[in-house]
């Protein structure tokens, strides 16, 4: 491992848990407790710097759950605040969801939104969104939870907080344009330009971890140039990302419904830089989901031609 993906000192990571109501705040605290972190939820700010220095010299990864519900609660205030506790490698992590599913989880639950106890859960989520914008754009990483299942975030916050790392967590997603491109990826690459196997009769059932369309978008013009300048590209920023401080980084590969061209190239992008000494996760977004015709491109080709 070169210096420039090591981090020096190793103090205690101290971890602002924070954004929607309703994203995930409380699996997150519940699973970073799991593996070990010191958590307290909704613990007003006034007492966070005593939270910290009250640890009797325990050495604990430490997470705090705050939102707009929280005493004291100012979105603004609560980077600089974070930041001047000195013993502890601070970060913040914003949970997020779309709208539309935020109200499905509070409809689903029955509980009220606790900035619209007397209003739709659409009005406080527009007022909270409004109040934690600050936090949004200073946070270390956003996390999208609108399309993980409880499990899948758990498996997330493994890779992110399950222990010290020398390099940036990696994650490699795949995701169809046609259900919405990649919310919080910091890396978009389009695959488009490459003939769909949706519209290829014996490949359209498959997908893109299977061997047929692996072989058949390999064939295509344009293929492996491409891949090689990304994975040039991306061994080059990942380690520049880490030693700037950066400690996720997201790569999203696109195509029309997310199941073939996408996913080929998320599986061969990891392999490729696990053979380069990193260490990616792979997520799928779009993988599950039923082939379909009316979201698919036509084809401008002649199926089957290479």
């Amino acid at each position: 491992m070169s210096s420039a993906r090591r981090q020096p000192a190793r103090l205690p990571r101290l971890l602002l848990v924070t954004g929607m109501s309703g994203a995930g705040k409380s699996t997150v605290l519940d699973a970073l407790e799991d593996m070990g972190w010191d958590c307290v939820h909704n613990l007003p700010t006034a007492l966070l710097r005593d939270f910290v220095h009250g640890q009797g010299g325990r050495k604990a990864n430490l997470a705090v759950g705050m939102d707009a519900r929280s005493r004291g609660f100012d979105a603004g205030a609560i980077p600089e605040l974070l930041h001047s506790i000195e013993g502890v490698r601070p970060e913040i992590l914003y949970l997020d969801a779309s709208g539309a599913e935020l109200i499905r989880r509070y409809d689903e639950t029955r509980r009220r939104h606790p900035l619209a106890t007397d209003r739709p859960a659409e009005d406080g989520i527009a007022r909270e969104r409004n109040l934690t914008s600050a936090l949004r754009l200073a946070a270390d990483s956003v996390l999208d939870t609108t399309d993980l299942k409880p499990s899948e975030l758990r498996d997330e916050l493994r890779r992110r907080y399950g222990g010290d790392r020398d390099e940036p967590v990696v994650t490699i997603t795949s995701f169809g344009f046609a259900r919405g491109i990649s919310r919080t990826a910091d890396l978009v690459f389009d695959l488009r330009f490459v003939p769909n196997p949706h519209w290829i009769e014996n490949l359209r059932p498959l997908t893109g971890q299977d061997a047929p369309v692996q072989a058949f978008v390999r064939t295509q013009a344009g293929w492996k140039e491409t891949l090689d300048r990304i994975e040039e590209l991306l061994c080059d920023l990942i380690p520049r990302y880490w030693a700037g401080g950066k400690s996720y980084v997201a790569v999203a590969f696109g195509c029309t419904g997310g199941r073939h061209r996408s996913v080929a190239a998320a599986e061969e992008m990891a392999s490729r830089l696990r053979a380069r000494g990193f260490s990616p996760n792979i997520r799928h977004r779009d993988l599950t989901l039923k082939p379909s015709d009316s979201i698919e491109e036509h084809p401008v080709f002649e199926p089957g031609a290479r």
